[in-house]
């Protein structure tokens, strides 16, 4: 009988734990969004506004499959959120580069 609770409770454990993944919209699954910038540089207002240009690209074809105009924007506006919050971090490590001083002995 204890054998025969454990296969059942192991059961009920992996269908709920399906629960979550179930509940995940198709978008979750698709690819995501990303920006080249390995061209442009980030210190610039030109390559700044390259990136801006990219992200709204990269935003429009992540989104692009999403009916609902509002649900639309939000999914655009979080993704042009996230990926500048992600050029803020490399853009701040390249500019902590650029101001060390360069030594030579």
């Amino acid at each position: 009988m204890t054998n025969f609770a454990a296969q059942i409770s192991g059961v009920a454990m992996l269908a709920l734990a399906a629960l979550p993944i179930a509940a995940l919209p198709a978008a979750a699954f698709a690819e995501t969004a990303s920006v080249r910038m390995s061209d442009i540089d980030l210190l610039t207002r030109e390559g700044m506004a390259t990136f801006k240009v990219r992200a709204q690209n990269a935003a429009s074809n992540y989104c692009g499959d999403i009916q609902s105009l509002s649900a639309r924007a939000k999914c655009r506006v979080a993704v042009k959120s996230d990926l500048n919050d992600r050029v803020a971090v490399i853009r701040a490590a390249r500019l902590e580069q650029a101001s060390k001083p360069l030594a030579v002995r």
